[in-house]
């Protein structure tokens, strides 16, 4: 997926092909609560397929026969060079960038399966953008999801249980990054469902907004 990449100011495009992209699940406080778990002591880590990845403005498929299948606006983070057992004091020096994703959800599938790979590996259950953007302190990013125009999920990464840095170096102790790969960081509270005609829009300070419509899938 060719993407564009902001650095002080000057804009270039690469194609953003990741080896992974890892989620991590139950990363807000209040979503926690909302979705009736209590608080991790370590972070939830599952996998999406690069199959799911959907740039701006692209369709997302909602297969027909589920009750809800939801958005998730996230934080995304974008990974420059391989990473394997790295300090939180290095953290930022693995970082690309930042970007938007909605990692789109089944949750019928989510609570059937136990297990989440099915639930948020559906084609096009990955959008990623508008653009990727260096330099961004995490550590504070206001981040807003619409559908329609009307505000479902309002906080900041200020809230996350386990911050960009954390996660960096939990990750890396366990596998190793590489440049390209993808952490999503958790959700807000706030996810909802949607519908075919449906706008979704995840949007994050400095970043911009990632729009996509949804659409039946064929």
């Amino acid at each position: 997926m060719f993407i564009d990449v902001v650095e002080a100011g000057r804009t270039s495009v690469i194609d953003l092909v990741p080896s992974k992209i890892i989620g991590i699940g139950q990363n807000y406080r209040a979503h926690a609560v909302e979705m009736g778990k209590g608080i991790p002591e370590e972070p939830l880590m599952f996998f999406k397929p690069r199959s799911a990845m959907l740039a701006s403005g692209g369709t997302i498929h909602r297969p027909a026969g589920y009750e809800r299948c939801d958005y998730e606006g996230e934080l995304g983070v974008v990974i420059g060079r391989r990473a394997r057992n790295v300090s939180r004091a290095e953290a930022d020096g693995v970082i690309l960038g930042l970007t938007c994703i909605n990692d789109v959800t089944v949750r019928d599938l989510q609570k059937r399966d136990g297990q989440w790979a099915r639930a948020k590996g559906f084609d096009t259950f990955c959008p990623i953008g508008p653009r990727i953007v260096a330099g961004l302190d995490h550590a504070d990013l206001r981040i807003t999801t619409r559908v329609n125009g009307v505000v479902k999920q309002d906080s900041s990464t200020s809230d996350l249980i386990f911050d960009v840095r954390t996660l960096i170096e939990f990750i890396t102790a366990h596998m190793t990054l590489e440049p390209g790969d993808v952490i999503s960081t958790g959700t807000p509270s706030g996810v909802g469902n949607l519908a075919p005609g449906d706008v979704v829009e995840v949007e994050i300070a400095g970043i911009g907004i990632l729009s996509n419509v949804v659409a039946a899938a064929s």
